[in-house]
C-alpha cells in the first residue's frame, strides 16, 4: 500500500499560468476580452481551423454546434451510449431526440455500422466520442453522413491534440468540440472550444454564445468598439473568461510535452500488466495519434471472483484513485424512465459498464506512481483470479 493515495487526475499548473491569471485580475477585464482572442487564435492554429469560439465548457460548445446547425424539435441526433451524461443532454437541450447506436467492444468507439442501422428519416446529425481520446472510423460516418446529407459533430472532449490518419481532430467533420476540464490532456480551470471551417455555422455559433446579440462584450466594451447591439436571436451563455483563458495560454503550449508523457506512461502500463489474469488491456489502432486522456482496462468478471467495483474498492484500500469511463447512458434511470430502453439493446455497451475501470493517467505522476498502480492492479486481479 502506498503511503500517500495517489488521485486519479491532477492538473500541471506552473508559475506562468500563475502569473497570467494574476496580470488578468490586475487587468480589470476578467471577461471575455483580449486574453479569450488571443486563446481563440492560438487554438485556431494549433488544429489548422479556420474558426475557434472559446466557451465555458465542452457542453456548451456541443450545444451551441447543434443550435447552429439547426437541430431541433422532431430531429434526431445518433450517438454512442458511452460517454458522460453531456453528449446526450443537449441533443435534448435543443428539443431533438438522441439515438444510441451500440459501441465496439476493443475501442470503446461508436460502431459505425449500429450507426447506420439507427439512422431514421428524422435523423440529422451524427455525434461520435472519441473514447479516451482514440479517434473514432470517421472516413465510415463522414461518407455515412455525405451519402445521406447528415452533420456529424465530433464531441472531441477527450481528443485535444489527436490525430486521424494525419489529419488533426477538428480538421475531420463539419464541427467539433473540446473539452478544457481540469481532467482533461489540458486545462483553462473549466472551458471548452467549438471549431469549425465553415463561415456561417461558426458566425451562427459566435453570435448564440453570448445571448444572441450582435456583438459581445469586447466589441461592445473596447476602446474601439460599437455602443449598439441588437438581439439577433435567444441565445445563451456560453462564452470563456479572460481569466479562464490566462490558463489556457500557458497549457497550451506545453500541451505536446503532456501528451507525450501520457503516451510514455500509457506504454509503459502496457508493458507492466501484458500478462496480469483477468485483465484486458486497451486497444489502439493504426495510423492514429491517440491522446492517451484515459487509460481503460476491461475486466474478465468470468476468469475473476470478484466485481468490478469491488476492484475499486479493493485498489482504494491500496492507495489508488480510479474512475469508471463510462455507465452506458441506456441503462441510466433518465433513459431507462423517458426511453424505456431494452438493457439488452445495446449488449456491447452493457456488459462493458460492467467491468470497464480508469487508472490513473496525467503527467503530474512519475513512473513511480506507474509502477505502483500496476503492482496494486496485479496483487489484486492474482488474488481474485480462479
Amino acid at each position: 500500500m502506498r503511503s500517500e493515495a495517489l488521485p486519479f487526475a491532477l492538473p500541471l499548473l506552473g508559475d506562468a499560468e500563475e502569473a497570467e491569471v494574476i496580470d488578468t485580475l490586475r487587468s480589470g477585464w476578467l471577461t471575455t476580452g483580449p486574453k479569450a482572442k488571443r486563446f481563440e487564435q492560438m487554438c485556431a492554429d494549433y488544429l489548422g481551423v479556420k474558426h475557434a469560439i472559446a466557451t465555458n465548457s465542452c457542453t456548451g460548445a456541443l450545444h451551441l454546434a447543434l443550435a447552429a446547425s439547426g437541430i431541433g424539435p422532431g430531429d434526431q441526433v445518433i450517438t454512442t451510449p458511452v460517454t458522460w451524461p453531456a453528449t446526450a443532454n443537449v441533443i435534448e437541450h435543443v428539443g431533438a431526440r438522441p439515438v444510441f447506436a451500440d459501441i465496439d467492444p476493443d475501442t470503446l468507439n461508436i460502431d459505425p455500422a449500429a450507426v447506420r442501422a439507427a439512422v431514421t428519416e428524422h435523423t440529422k446529425a451524427i455525434m461520435p466520442v472519441h473514447m479516451a481520446g482514440q479517434p473514432c472510423d470517421l472516413d465510415t460516418l463522414g461518407a455515412l453522413a455525405e451519402e445521406l446529407g447528415l452533420v456529424v459533430i465530433e464531441d472531441a472532449a477527450h481528443a485535444f491534440g489527436a490525430q486521424y490518419h494525419g489529419r488533426m481532430i477538428g480538421q475531420t467533420s463539419t464541427m467539433a468540440a473540446f473539452s478544457f476540464y481540469p481532467t482533461k490532456n489540458m486545462t483553462t480551470i473549466e472551458g471548452g472550444l467549438l471549431v469549425t471551417d465553415d463561415d456561417v455555422l461558426a458566425d451562427r455559433a459566435r453570435v448564440l454564445s453570448l445571448h444572441g446579440i450582435s456583438r459581445d462584450a469586447w466589441k461592445r466594451y473596447a476602446v474601439d468598439g460599437s455602443t449598439h447591439w441588437q438581439l439577433l436571436e435567444p441565445g445563451f451563455k456560453y462564452n470563456m473568461p479572460d481569466v479562464s483563458a490566462a490558463v489556457g495560454l500557458h497549457q497550451l503550449p506545453r500541451l505536446e510535452e503532456f501528451i507525450t508523457t501520457r503516451a510514455h506512461y500509457a506504454d509503459l502500463y502496457d508493458q507492466l500488466l501484458a500478462d496480469v489474469p483477468g485483465i484486458t488491456l486497451p486497444v489502439r489502432l493504426p495510423d492514429m495519434r491517440h491522446t492517451h486522456h484515459l487509460y481503460v482496462i476491461q475486466l474478465d468478471l468470468a476468469a475473476l471472483t470478484i466485481t468490478r467495483d469491488r476492484f475499486i474498492e479493493a485498489l482504494r484500500s491500496e492507495g489508488i484513485g480510479t474512475g469508471v469511463h463510462f455507465i452506458s447512458l441506456h441503462l441510466q434511470p433518465y433513459h431507462q424512465r423517458v426511453r424505456g430502453i431494452d438493457p439488452d439493446e445495446f449488449p456491447n455497451a452493457r456488459d462493458v459498464s460492467a467491468r470497464i475501470i480508469s487508472l490513473p493517467l496525467y503527467p503530474k505522476m512519475t513512473e513511480t506512481d506507474v509502477h505502483d498502480v500496476a503492482a496494486a492492479v496485479t496483487k489484486i486481479a492474482t488474488a481474485y483470479h480462479r
